[in-house]
């Protein structure tokens, strides 16, 4: 099938490829079935697109490549209705906010993608902790190679 989309524009996929969300995504509730396209092969960087709205394209990136300490554990109501048996069959991004620069970047740790590549499966699980919230730098300026 031909999808059009918001970065990469028409490409062509399978109904493999497709990812659902049962519930769509907060704020987009209609759309429930994504793809996630790479953004290169070494990229950390992807776009979850929707399949049936050109205009949805979200920058995800996987955040334990920029935060190492991330952990969180998943409610039971998520490894249920993902129908997660293993947790190697899951895999989990965060939502970028692009900036102008890397520096001005943001991620999104408090609501993490969750994706069950088993099954095909995905859901923004909404953590209920205080440690992390929707606005994370990106990359610090340490990160980045200056000083500071």
């Amino acid at each position: 099938m031909k999808i059009k989309t918001r970065y990469h524009e028409e490409i062509e996929a399978s109904k493999e490829d497709i990812i659902y969300f049962g519930s769509g995504i907060p704020g987009f509730p209609e759309d429930k079935e994504f793809i996630n396209l790479p953004l290169g092969m070494d990229s950390s960087f992807s776009i979850l697109q929707s399949i049936n709205n050109e205009e949805l394209g979200f920058v995800i990136a996987e955040p334990f490549s920029f935060f190492k300490e991330y952990e969180f554990d998943l409610d039971e109501s998520v490894i249920t209705q993902l129908k997660i048996k293993d947790k190697t069959d899951i895999i989990i991004y965060s939502i970028v906010t692009l900036g102008d620069s890397l520096a001005s970047s943001t991620v999104n740790l408090q609501a993490p993608i969750i994706i069950n590549k088993r099954e095909s499966l995905g859901k923004q699980a909404i953590l209920n902790t205080d440690k992390y919230h929707t606005k994370h730098v990106l990359a610090t300026k340490k990160q980045m190679g200056q000083e500071g």
